[in-house]
């Protein structure tokens, strides 16, 4: 079983998951202009970036819930 996150390793998991997007091309953001839509492209991959490590109840977008 996963551990919990916990805020410390939520806050390494986020400086990780930018470290490797930042170098990953995502051609299918290219010529996307809706903020939102990228926002929320971005927070699923990084909640399942977190939920293949953790135990996490991952939340709904729709929700307005960014976060687990």
């Amino acid at each position: 079983m996963n551990p919990v996150l916990t805020i410390e390793q939520l806050l390494m998991e986020a400086s990780v998951f930018a470290a490797i997007e930042s170098v990953y091309p995502e051609p299918s953001l290219y010529g996307v202009t809706d903020g939102k839509a990228i926002g929320t492209y971005v927070e699923h991959k990084f909640k399942a970036h977190l939920a293949a490590k953790y135990a996490v109840v991952v939340s709904s977008s729709a929700m307005g819930i960014d976060l687990p």
